[in-house]
This record gives structure tokens, C-alpha cells and sequence, in this order.
């Protein structure tokens, strides 16, 4: 019903009260989602006469006095009362009889819902629709998700940059920490970089020991005293000196997620990364406002890793097969996308630099899409996936709608619920 009336989809033919009088939504309101009316500040004619006031649903118009409204001072401002069924007439403290209106919906509709919200999670919800709707639907979705993703990354970056004690650097660096999460530890990567802030390491970037040392002690990595490796002994004395002279404390809930995970995928090869980055003086910052092509923002990535780490994928035997190189091809532009794009676009929005936002934008448009389990998911219901731009809005329609079944609230989803929502002969809710 919420859905019925926000978006306007009553017949024209049941705009009216029963008292016979016509309605007009002139505008629907605020939906409430607290207590109170169920919409806020709605303006609606009814007869003659134009109300300005709140607005509240209920399946039978009986549940007004079964849920103590009667007795609630919040509504009397109520101007309409639309309901599903008319079992009784409301008045209000003051004597007046509140307008009442019933709403029809078609038969299927709430069928229709119901089996696309409680439908398989492993499959996409509108897979039937979806592989049949026409191509300016699925454009327009695409566009709104991108940005709206990436809105949800700009502002994450602008807090950090707020934040007591926030600059330009720290911002970069925390995004750059969250980054090498890649999902699964994100977290823990957020702690570690506020936990241990870049001013601290830079301190100490002179001293490849001391930088290794605090960001594998504060993550809590260094194996314990009774591991005989020099390489970690040395670690574990250095880290122990540093938190004695300045009164460090390894952060508590830094948990990482290694299980059913690659090994090339483990933090201790992304925290020698992140080491390497910040001993060269950490100028990521000044250099990623600088590029202006794709390849230029890959090279941002290009990290040797220390001699250490490019045998082993964690503080283990020497490993053969493992690369030198911190990050793969594929690896490189997944920090593009994470990194790279939304830092342009934070700092083009902060000082209004237009250009380096439509680079941002470019870099996606340009870059190839991520192969991942929710891409194939729409690409089984023929949506093409053909660059970072078009994935990265997949990515956040299936997170923030569908997995979460906001279907009365997915572009795609409205369109084709909408088209259910209409009343016919012989309907009801």
C-alpha cells in the first residue's frame, strides 16, 4: 500500500472517498519510517478543499483503533486515512470525521512480490523480467548503481578526511589499507591503518625493520617466541622496542579471515606491500592526482616486493613458485577501481575540479569488468558486462538490493512490479 500510493499507482476511477468525494495526490509525502503516520507532510485535495498533512495506511480501517491511534496526539494531524478495507469510520479528539479512502490493489501484485523477495537467493529475483526488458530499463539501472556506488566510496573517503586529526595523506593512506582488504578483510586493514596512522610509520621509513616491524606486530602476524626465525626475531625486538619507547598498544578486534582463501590472497603479502609503498616516502598521494591515463594509474601499483616476501605468503618456508611482484594484471586494476577512481573523484568534488572527476569516471569506462559470481549471475539473465563501469554497478545492485530483497526500491524492480500494481475488475489487496 506504501508502495501503491508513493508511486502513485491508483486508478484514476478509485480516487475518491467513501463519502464520495474526489482525491487528488498533489504530493505523496515523506514515508515515515518511525513512528507516527506513515507519510509525513503529504498535500492532497479532497472535494473542494486542498489538506496539507500527514497521511496514515492501514489494511482494515478498524486497526486505527486496535493500534491506540485514537489516543495518540501525533495523529491528529492525520488529513486522510487510506485504507484496505472500510470496517468502520474514524473520528478524531476534535469531532471531525478523518477522510477515508480505499486502495485496490491488482490480485497479483502482492503475489508477484512475494515471489520475487522470497524467491532462491542464488538467482537473481527478476531473472524472468530482467532477461526480457528493454535495454533503456537496464542502461538507466546501470548509470544510477555506478554512481551510486561510488557516491557510497567518496563519501566513506570525505569522512575519513573530516575526522578529527584527518588530512590528505591519511585519507589516502586508510583508503589504500581498506583496499587491500579486497572484501574479505577490509576490516581489519581499516583498524590496522588507524591504529598505526601514516604520520607514525613515515617516522621511521629510513628504517625498513622498523616499518615492517610495527605494521606485522600491530596486525598481530609475528608468530609467537618460540618460532627460531632470525628474519622474525628481529621483527618481534623491533616492534617490542618501538611500542615501549612511544607507548604503542596493539589494537584489539583485528581478526583476519584466511580460511578457503588463496594463499596469494593471505595480508601478510598486502602488509609487506603496504610497507614497501610507505618506506619510499609514501608519495602515492601526490602521484595519483597526476595520472591521467589508465596505464598511469596501474604503474601506482607497480611494487617490488622485499626480498623476504617474494618466496613465501606468509612467515613460513621459502615457497618457489611464489611471485615478485606484489599484485597480478587483474589485482592492479581492482585497486584502480578501489582506490584510483573514487580518490580522483573525492578530490575533484573538494576543490571543484570537474576534469579530474569525468578522468575518474573515464578510468572505469575504460578499464575491463571484474569476472566475479555476481557478474555471471546477470550475465546468465543477458545483461553484458563489458567494462569496470557496468560491473561495478552490478556489484552494487545485487549488494544493496537484491540480496537484501529491496525490490520496491530497485529501478528494475519498479518498473516491473509497477506494471502489477494496477487495479483490475474484481481486485483486491
Amino acid at each position: 500500500m506504501h508502495y501503491v500510493w508513493q508511486h502513485r499507482l491508483l486508478q484514476p476511477r478509485d480516487m475518491v472517498t467513501t463519502d464520495g468525494e474526489r482525491v487528488e495526490i498533489i504530493d505523496p509525502g515523506v514515508l515515515n519510517r518511525d513512528a507516527g503516520p506513515d507519510f509525513f507532510n503529504a498535500k492532497v485535495r479532497i472535494g473542494a478543499d486542498m489538506w496539507c498533512g500527514n497521511v496514515e495506511m492501514h489494511l482494515r480501517a478498524s486497526d486505527w483503533h486496535r493500534h491506540g491511534h485514537g489516543s495518540d496526539r501525533a495523529y491528529d494531524s492525520v488529513v486522510l486515512h487510506v485504507v484496505g478495507a472500510d470496517d468502520c469510520r474514524i473520528e478524531l479528539p476534535d469531532g471531525r470525521r478523518l477522510p477515508q479512502m480505499v486502495v485496490q490493489c491488482a490480485p497479483d501484485f502482492s503475489e508477484r512480490y512475494r515471489a520475487m523477495v522470497d524467491g532462491p537467493s542464488d538467482r537473481l529475483a527478476c531473472f524472468d523480467e530482467l532477461s526480457k526488458a528493454p535495454a533503456v530499463y537496464v542502461t538507466d539501472c546501470v548509470t544510477a548503481m555506478a554512481f551510486e556506488r561510488l557516491y557510497e566510496k567518496v563519501d566513506r573517503i570525505l569522512s575519513l578526511l573530516n575526522a578529527p586529526g584527518g588530512n590528505w595523506p591519511q585519507t589516502v593512506y586508510a583508503t589504500l589499507a581498506r583496499a587491500l582488504g579486497f572484501g574479505l578483510n577490509s576490516q581489519p586493514f581499516e583498524l590496522l591503518a588507524q591504529a598505526l596512522p601514516l604520520r607514525v610509520l613515515l617516522k621511521h621509513r629510513d628504517s625498513h625493520l622498523a616499518v615492517r616491524g610495527l605494521l606485522f606486530g600491530h596486525a598481530g602476524l609475528l608468530p609467537d617466541a618460540s618460532d627460531d626465525n632470525p628474519r622474525v626475531e628481529l621483527l618481534r625486538r623491533e616492534y617490542a622496542f618501538l611500542c615501549r619507547k612511544f607507548g604503542l598498544e596493539r589494537p584489539q578486534g583485528i581478526v583476519w579471515k584466511m580460511a578457503r582463501t588463496r594463499p596469494q590472497n593471505f595480508p601478510h603479502r598486502r602488509i609487506a606491500a603496504l610497507a614497501a609503498i610507505v618506506e619510499s616516502g609514501f608519495g602515492f598521494g601526490s602521484r595519483l592526482c597526476g595520472v591521467a591515463t589508465v596505464d598511469e594509474a596501474r604503474a601506482l601499483f607497480d611494487v617490488e616486493l622485499p626480498y623476504y616476501w617474494r618466496r613465501r605468503y606468509t612467515f613460513g618456508p621459502a615457497n618457489a613458485s611464489v611471485s615478485t611482484v606484489a599484485f597480478s594484471r587483474a589485482t592492479v586494476d581492482v585497486l584502480v577501481i578501489n582506490v584510483v577512481v573514487p580518490l580522483l573523484y573525492a578530490y575533484g568534488a573538494q576543490f571543484g575540479d570537474e576534469g579530474m572527476q569525468e578522468r575518474a569516471i573515464g578510468f572505469l569506462e575504460q578499464l575491463p569488468a571484474e569476472r566475479n559470481s555476481i557478474t555471471r549471475l546477470f550475465a546468465e539473465a543477458g545483461v553484458e558486462c563489458r567494462d569496470a563501469f557496468t560491473s561495478q554497478a552490478l556489484i552494487q545492485l545485487r549488494r544493496a538490493y537484491c540480496e537484501p530483497r529491496k525490490c520496491l526500491y530497485c529501478r528494475l524492480g519498479h518498473q516491473f512490479l509497477s506494471q502489477k500494481a494496477k487495479y483490475r475488475p474484481g481486485g483486491n489487496i
